[in-house]
């Protein structure tokens, strides 16, 4: 779906200007045409703005659209950002999200990435099947431990990641259901059990909905801006504790022509991310 049709909703996005929350990465006499940006397009920006100021690290995006994100980031306003397979390779190329990178550039073993992670050199986007509103994360299992109700893919790396250096979340499909006041099991790490975790870094977590963060009381889920077309109660009603929510609450900027360009021609030409954030 494309904003044109839902673009009435609680936000005001007619004005280019008004459409800049987030990082300031654009010039918005650029911005693109807002009858013609999708959801998926506005989703993969700000998880591109995700990495402004990042420098020299490496990004660990899981899903198509985080993917789209950090590929944009890097051919845009963080040229530094290390790309690699998610095995034991970095590579210089910037290809399309369905194709390989073919430019390999370092050898990296897991001795390596674990020196990157011991040194808080990695911002990882994760997935989740739940949240709660202190940030702290599963995607291990659903219902009691010792009798889950549905088995998922386990805690993997999650606590490590946490502990150690940037982590936002990706969740295509803002609920209840998973914006839950207790998560059933914790894999990452909230902001109350990472408050002594000297590299902990827990950013944001961006939705189909809204850009969240952990700014509100005691480290917990702030709204930091919601979609064009979103209103701050959809929002709400698809979450299931309380948000803490702003007075104001800007838009999530749109993306530049030029980054329209870039997701459309280059990083995304045959639209795959509309798999996880359909039109």
């Amino acid at each position: 779906m494309t904003l044109s049709s839902d673009v009435t909703g609680g936000s005001d996005v007619t004005a280019g200007a008004e459409a800049t929350a987030g990082a300031d990465v654009t010039d918005v006499s650029d911005v693109a045409d807002v009858l013609d940006v999708t959801r998926a397009e506005v989703c993969a920006v700000a998880i591109s703005d995700l990495f402004v100021g990042a420098g020299e690290i490496l990004a660990s995006p899981t899903g198509l659209v985080p993917q789209l994100g950090a590929r944009l980031a890097r051919l845009t306003h963080a040229p530094e950002l290390m790309l690699s397979d998610g095995e034991a390779t970095m590579f210089a190329d910037t290809p399309a999200i369905d194709e390989p990178f073919t430019e390999p550039e370092h050898y990296l073993p897991y001795r390596a990435l674990f020196d990157l992670i011991a040194r808080g050199k990695r911002h990882v986007v994760m997935g989740g099947s739940q949240l709660d509103q202190y940030g702290n994360h599963n995607f291990s299992a659903i219902g009691n431990w010792q009798r889950p109700s549905h088995q998922l893919l386990g805690a993997r790396a999650a606590a490590t990641n946490t502990a150690n250096h940037a982590v936002s979340y990706w969740i295509p499909r803002h609920a209840p259901r998973v914006f839950v006041p207790a998560v059933d099991t914790v894999c990452g790490a909230g902001s109350v059990r990472l408050a002594d975790a000297r590299f902990a870094d827990l950013r944001r977590v961006v939705t189909n909905l809204a850009v969240l963060d952990f700014s509100g009381p005691g480290g917990t889920m702030a709204l930091v801006s919601v979609h064009p077309g979103v209103s701050v109660a959809e929002v709400a009603a698809a979450t299931g504790f309380d948000l803490h929510i702003a007075d104001e609450v800007p838009t999530t900027r749109l993306p530049t022509a030029g980054e329209l360009a870039l997701i459309r021609e280059r990083l995304d030409p045959r639209d795959a991310r509309y798999r996880e954030v359909p039109r």
